[in-house]
């Protein structure tokens, strides 16, 4: 089976773990990487996000990890719109968080009028922190917790850059 997911991934957490985790028991897994014009669009607040370069090699490392484990291949695409890579014919399923999953039903909508058959959507529930809340990027920059979800009281944040 061949699996897209897609996002920013920055920084890399356990919610996206989960997400890996479930793509590579599924099948061949081809992640779509918002491109550095792309990734700002996506976000519902304003911060910093690293270059394409900096997140491919932390995502990169992620995966190879993941896929090891299950045997399985990978890839990684630059994605240039958010529909991204999901619409084109190999791909057999999507894996989605929830609040991503609108977005997949979007993706079949295109797929549909390309005369594709739709992906499968694979929802992914939410990873919590220890507070309970669910894990972030936003809140792992913004000093709250790590990416494993403890509480880091002691952390301000990422650096912006200049």
């Amino acid at each position: 089976m061949n699996v897209a997911l897609g996002g920013t991934f920055d920084p890399v957490h356990d919610g996206h773990r989960a997400l890996f985790e479930r793509a590579f028991e599924l099948g061949d897994v081809t992640v779509g990487l918002t491109s550095d014009d792309l990734a700002p669009n996506t976000r519902q607040d304003e911060r910093h996000i690293r270059s394409f370069d900096e997140r491919r090699a932390d995502l990169a490392a992620e995966l190879e990890r993941v896929a090891e484990t299950h045997g399985r291949s990978w890839d990684i695409r630059e994605l240039a719109e958010p529909t991204g890579i999901a619409t084109e014919p190999q791909f057999d399923t999507l894996v989605v968080s929830p609040e991503t999953e609108t977005g997949g039903k979007r993706i079949n909508e295109i797929r549909r009028e390309r005369g594709l058959d739709p992906l499968e959507l694979e929802v992914v529930p939410h990873v919590r922190a220890d507070d309970g809340d669910i894990i972030s990027s936003t809140r792992i920059v913004n000093g709250e917790i790590d990416e494993y979800g403890n509480l880091t009281p002691e952390r301000d944040g990422r650096e912006q850059s200049t």
